[in-house]
Order: structure tokens, then sequence, then C-alpha cells
């Protein structure tokens, strides 16, 4: 099964590719464009993040060149539009904002100026990386990804929810460890991104520290590096899912009643046509079908009922039989949004902080885009509550389901 999600993955990659050559080249297409480049992100999101997830199961050198390859082609193709969007969204707040006078125009202009030069040098970047020879080694490697899946010489057999659950749990853990480290939301926090390589760091390096040379800044900023790095490890958690949920590993076991045993490359037998499709954007896989009844079921830990047990399995957390469920859970969608709102907004607070430390700007200008980089700042922080609002909701019916099992 983990074949035939990379093999979809790898298709919609391919697909987007095609679409983005034949609208790129003119302006009336580039809505079309900027949609094929969205696929294509959203396609190379997922296979690097499998790779990452179940590299055991694939040649593992290849797997890390591959999914390295991708974020860093990710993240150069967006960053035109991150910067788009954040302009529009600096200009908006502005707005909003109503600061009056000369101060607030020339904000506006100022903070134009700076986009438009981002934008332009990004655009240039993104066509340079689709002409190269780098990029065209990697099309070459999803282009085989579509038919075959490299594995590892020593890849271990097993049913569907004997191999890719485990995986699945390691992404959880660190993902529920990383939430479990966050710093109290009540404290104030002005960010800056942190110095991971990838296609999140690569976006958004035109701004500068927010606060430099303030006391306690360097804490700020491993606020914000903690908030962003959890936003990735949601992601690989929620792509985890997806394998799981197409698989209907969910239960603990193959999704056919044969029980076949299978590569861990090629995963359990599933129904013609349940693999996972590319639906658009970032949107979850439809629901898989459901497992035979009388799977096996991990025990959980009975020490501390009242708190999210990370080395629970998937099998105890997703139970897509369980009434009301919904695979993969489309709360986790309405976290990672929360968390993608966060992530634009501090981006915005370093633009805004970086324009007002452009030298020999009018005191009126440093103003106006000091509250703008506050009004951000707070959007930043409603963000921050309202992934936590949504987290408690999955720890409340964690801890409820853990219970039913004691």
């Amino acid at each position: 099964m983990l074949s035939g999600c990379l093999h979809t993955w790898a298709a919609d990659f391919m697909r987007s590719l095609r679409m983005h050559q034949e609208s790129a080249s003119n302006a009336q297409t580039a809505p079309a464009a900027a949609d094929a480049v969205r696929q294509l992100r959203r396609a190379s999101r997922r296979i690097g993040s499998a790779l990452l997830t179940y590299r055991s199961f694939v040649d593992a050198a290849w797997a890390d060149e591959l999914s390295a390859e991708l974020r860093r082609l990710s993240g150069t193709l967006a960053y035109e539009y991150r910067c788009a969007a954040r302009q529009a969204r600096l200009l908006a707040a502005l707005h909003r904002l109503a600061v009056d006078g000369v101060g607030g125009d020339r904000a506006a202009a100022l903070l134009e100026r700076q986009h438009n030069l981002a934008r332009s040098r990004a655009h240039s970047a993104a066509l340079e990386a689709l002409v190269s020879s780098r990029f065209h080694a990697v099309a070459d490697a999803v282009a085989l990804l579509a038919y075959e899946v490299p594995l590892a010489t020593d890849a271990a057999e097993g049913t569907a929810g004997e191999l890719l659950v485990p995986p699945a749990e390691r992404a959880w853990e660190r993902l529920v460890h990383a939430v479990e480290s966050l710093p109290p939301s009540a404290r104030p926090s002005a960010g800056r991104r942190d110095g991971r390589d990838g296609p999140e760091a690569q976006e958004g390096r035109d701004g500068t520290d927010a606060g430099a040379g303030r006391p306690g800044h360097d804490a700020q900023s491993r606020q914000d590096a903690a908030w962003l790095e959890m936003r990735i490890l949601l992601r690989h958690h929620r792509y985890a899912q997806e394998v799981l949920c197409a698989a209907g590993a969910s239960s603990g076991g193959d999704a056919d009643a044969g029980g076949e045993r299978a590569a861990a490359g090629t995963g359990a037998r599933t129904e013609p046509g349940s693999d996972v499709p590319g639906p658009r954007d970032d949107a979850p896989a439809p629901h898989p079908p459901r497992a035979r009844e009388g799977a096996h079921r991990t025990e959980p830990h009975r020490s501390d009922p009242q708190r999210i047990d990370p080395h629970r399995t998937d099998a105890q957390r997703i139970d897509p039989q369980r009434p009301g469920y919904h695979c993969p859970d489309p709360r986790l969608v309405a976290a990672s949004a929360a968390l993608d709102v966060h992530r634009d907004a501090v981006e915005a607070a370093e633009a805004a902080a970086a324009a007002a430390r452009t030298p020999r700007i009018a005191p009126a200008t440093a103003y106006a885009l000091g509250v703008l980089h506050a009004g951000q700042r707070q959007e930043a922080e409603s963000a921050r509550r309202e992934f936590r609002r949504i987290w408690q909701q999955v720890v409340s019916d964690n801890r409820e389901a853990m219970q039913q099992t004691l």
C-alpha cells in the first residue's frame, strides 16, 4: 500500500509538472500555472514525508537524497507566491489598522518595493530551477517512482498493520513530544525563522529578526522556532495517517479478509481504486475501506489514562469503525491551518520589523511599521490559541477512547 501511495503522488507530481509547462509561458494562464505549482508542492510534500516516515522500507540513500531535493524544489517554487501572499497580508493589515497620514502611506510604499523586489528574484530563481539539470534529475526520479519503488534489500514482510503502523507511531510520538514541550502560550514572543534547511526554512528569509538586540530575544526566537517545527511534525503525522487510512491498516491488520502477507514495499492488498487519489490543495484523502472485524489491538499503557499516551498505537488512536470518526482526522487539518496562519503572521511580523530598520526612514513611517508588527504578533498568538483549542479536542477524544479500552 505504501507503494500505491507513492505511485499516486508521483503521478500527481508529473501531471502538475506538465500543467505548469503548458501554462507558465502565457500571462493569461498564470492562474493555472499557480495552481499547478500548488499541486506539485502538495505531491512533493507527501512523497518526501512518506520517504522519511517509512525510510526503513526503501533504499535509504535514495530516499534521503530524493526527499531533500523535493524539499529544496518545493521551497524554491513556493517563495514567489509566498512573497505575494505576505505582501497582500501586510497591506491589508495596514489598511485595517487605519494608520493615518504620511507614515501609513510611506510604510505601504516601502513594503511594496521590498516585496516586489523579492518576488522578482524568487520568480527568476524558480525559472532557473525548472530548467536546471538538477531539477530534471529529480523529475526523472519521480517519474520512475510512479512505476517502481526502490525497496530496501532487507525490507521486512508482514501485514499492512504490522509494517505501516510502527513508523506512524513514531511520527505521532515526535508530534506529541513537540506539543508537550511548547512554552506557555501566555508568554510574549517575537520570532524569526529557525536555521533549518528545507522548504520551510527557505521561505521567508528576506525578513530579519523582529527584535534583534532586545533582551530576551533569543528565548522569544526559540519559542517561534518550536512552533514552526511542530507545524512540520504535524504534517508528517497527517501524511502518515493518509497512508494508514488508505491501507485500512489503522485497525491493526490487512484491509482484506485474506490477510495476505506482502513485502513492505508493496504493502497489503486493497480493493481496486482504493489508492490515495490526489485531492486538491492539502485536503485529507477520502475515507479508506473499513478493516475487517476482530482485528488485533495492542493494549495501551495503563499508568495514566488522563494523559495523551504517545506510546499508544495508531490502531488505538485511529479507528475508522468508531461512530462519527473521519480518517484522517479533519481536526488535524484544522490544526495545520491554524499553524499555517501562525507561520504567516510570524513571517509578516518579521517583514514589518525588517522594513522598520531601513536606514533613514521617517519616524512616522517607523511608527506605522511598528504598529503593523505588533498587530501581526497578536495574530500569531491568536493562531496559537486556536491550535491549542483544537488540540485539546483531540486530546479529550483520545482520553475517552483510551479509557473505554481499559
